[in-house]
């Protein structure tokens, strides 16, 4: 059976549930029933339960036989492991770029920062989160490294449930991180790469919650 867009239910059943444990509809701790998602997503159970089966192998959700599904999020050590990498990726991606391709980053990456500061004011958080995910992303990007960048994107579903958890943090925070982002942007302009490290490091500690050591240089 397939949906009118041409899902079957089983791929229909595995996006919603997925869509909502990465957008904060199901956090952490939360317990899933096979019959509740049913009803809810318009399935039958056998979708679900494979969509379940799924989920449980990319580590998302823990399956409690007769009792449902647990919610599992990421452990203390899987965030630092997300900040630590993501911080090696962007240091190491944007020193690599020419510094012809850092300031034009820089250029295009101005207008993304007004967005995102439309989007506080408009205090639409899921779209605040992707536009910070697209903003990270583009200084991976800016290496040309194709392995790099297909490391960064496999982190960026852990990259958005983190984000989304830490929801009314980053719209405290509002201020500081768009000047945050305005910094990372004047050391990309300038090529400090030194005073970019820096102010990543400081960045994503602020926002995960988790100090991190800086990247060092390349001999």
């Amino acid at each position: 059976m397939t949906s009118a867009t041409g899902e079957s239910a089983t791929d229909q059943a595995y996006r919603r549930i997925r869509d909502d444990i990465l957008g904060g509809v199901f956090p952490s701790g939360t317990m899933l029933g096979e019959a509740a998602l049913a009803a809810q997503i318009g399935v039958s159970r056998t979708p679900v339960r494979t969509a379940l089966a799924r989920l449980q192998d990319e580590g998302w959700i823990t399956i409690y036989p007769k009792r449902g599904a647990l919610v599992k999020g990421l452990s203390d050590r899987a965030i630092q492991d997300l900040a630590d990498t993501r911080l090696i990726l962007e240091v190491t991606s944007v020193r690599r770029a020419s510094s012809q391709a850092r300031e034009m980053l820089a250029d295009r990456l101005e207008q993304a920062v007004v967005e995102q500061e439309r989007a506080f004011r408009e205090r639409d958080l899921e779209r605040f989160i992707e536009l910070t995910i697209a903003f990270h992303r583009s200084f991976v990007e800016s290496s040309r490294n194709e392995i790099m960048l297909e490391l960064n994107d496999r982190l960026a579903d852990r990259q958005r449930f983190l984000l989304f958890s830490h929801g009314e943090r980053l719209l405290a925070r509002c201020e500081a991180i768009i000047a945050e982002h305005q910094h990372l942007l004047a050391s990309l302009r300038t090529g400090d790469i030194t005073g970019f490290g820096d102010a990543l490091r400081s960045h994503l500690s602020d926002n995960y919650g988790k100090p991190l050591d800086p990247v060092c240089p390349p001999p």
